[in-house]
C-alpha cells in the first residue's frame, strides 16, 4: 500500500480528494490537515510515502512545508497540488526539488498515476507549466541535472554516465527521468538539444 498524506484547507476539496484516492486499491490516506503547520507535524510523525500539499494554506504554505521536509532530509515524496499556475510558485517548487507539481483541474487518473510514479523515483510536473518555463532563460534544472545533461552530450549509456560522475546507475536513471519530465522531452537526445538551444549547457 502507498501511504498518502493530504494537506488541503478547503474542506470540500479535501473530502473529494480523499474519496477519490481511497477508491484506488493500493492507496491508503493516513492523515489530512487543513493547514501547513499541522501537516508538517503530522508528516514527521506518520511517515507517509507521499504527501499531497496545497500551496496557499493557513500557517505554513505547501512550499514552506516542502522546504522544511527537504532540510530535515525526510524521504517522503512531495506532490504540490494547486489551482495556481504561477511561474514563481513552479520555480520555487523546482528549487525545492518536489517530486511532482500538478494543477487541481487535472484528471483524477493523472493524479493516481503521478503518485505511483513518484514512489518509483520519477518526477512528474504539469506539462503546461514546463512549457511556460521556457519563456525564461533560466533552466528548470538543478546543477546536478545540468551536469548530467552535459555528460549525456557525449555519452551513450547510463552506465558510462554513472562512471563519469561517480553515481549509481539507478540514481542516474532517476535524474534522467527528472530531466525529461522537467523539460517536457521524451528522449535524452531531445533533452540535450533543447538544453543547447536554450543555452543551458
Amino acid at each position: 500500500m502507498i501511504k498518502i498524506y493530504l494537506a488541503e484547507d478547503q474542506m470540500m476539496i479535501a473530502q473529494a480528494l480523499q474519496l477519490l484516492l481511497e477508491l484506488e486499491e493500493d492507496f491508503e490516506v493516513i492523515g489530512t490537515a487543513p493547514n501547513g503547520t499541522q501537516a508538517l507535524h503530522d508528516i514527521l510523525q506518520l511517515h507517509p510515502d507521499v504527501a499531497l500539499l496545497d500551496i496557499e494554506m493557513p500557517g505554513l504554505t505547501g512550499l514552506e512545508v516542502a522546504t522544511q521536509l527537504a532540510l530535515l532530509k525526510q524521504p517522503v515524496k512531495i506532490i504540490i497540488l494547486t489551482t495556481f499556475a504561477r511561474k514563481e510558485y513552479f520555480k520555487q517548487a523546482i528549487n525545492t526539488q518536489v517530486a511532482g507539481y500538478l494543477l487541481k483541474d487535472s484528471p483524477s487518473e493523472t493524479l493516481a498515476k503521478a503518485i505511483r510514479a513518484v514512489v518509483t523515483g520519477q518526477t512528474i510536473y504539469e506539462s503546461r507549466l514546463v512549457k511556460d518555463m521556457f519563456t525564461t532563460k533560466e533552466p528548470p534544472l538543478t546543477k546536478r541535472e545540468l551536469e548530467i545533461l552535459r555528460v549525456m552530450k557525449t555519452t551513450a549509456t547510463t552506465k558510462e554516465i554513472a562512471e563519469k560522475i561517480f553515481l549509481a546507475e539507478g540514481t542516474v536513471r532517476n535524474y534522467i527521468s527528472a530531466i525529461l519530465s522537467k523539460t517536457g522531452t521524451t528522449s535524452r537526445l531531445e533533452a540535450v538539444m533543447l538544453a543547447q538551444e536554450n543555452g543551458w549547457i
